[in-house]
């Protein structure tokens, strides 16, 4: 696990980190959760890396767009655990 506290230094991490799953906070410091999921998405070394897409704002149409930006699973906060094990362990079985 690593962790990354603010989304300008996010694709830098990953490409040292090189994750098998990434859980992504939609509201984030200097670039949003949205913008990195689609960054991500445009990337061939991640496009396949599968990925969560957490937020505490659930509007009516906010899970279709963060799933059109290409995130492959949704939660909505306050996140259990165990959903949270479950989600990452199914995106991690699809890979």
């Amino acid at each position: 696990v690593e962790l990354v506290g603010d989304g300008a230094h996010a694709l830098a991490k990953a490409r040292e980190f090189r994750p098998d799953v990434i859980i992504m906070d939609i509201q984030l410091p200097n670039i949003s959760g949205l913008e990195l999921i689609e960054a991500l998405q445009r990337d061939p070394e991640f496009e396949p890396v599968p990925i969560l897409a957490v937020t505490a704002f659930v509007g009516k149409n906010e899970e279709r767009r963060i799933r059109q930006a290409g995130a492959k699973a949704f939660m909505a906060k306050p996140i259990s655990i165990k959903p949270l094990v479950a989600a990452i362990n199914g995106l991690l079985g699809e890979k």
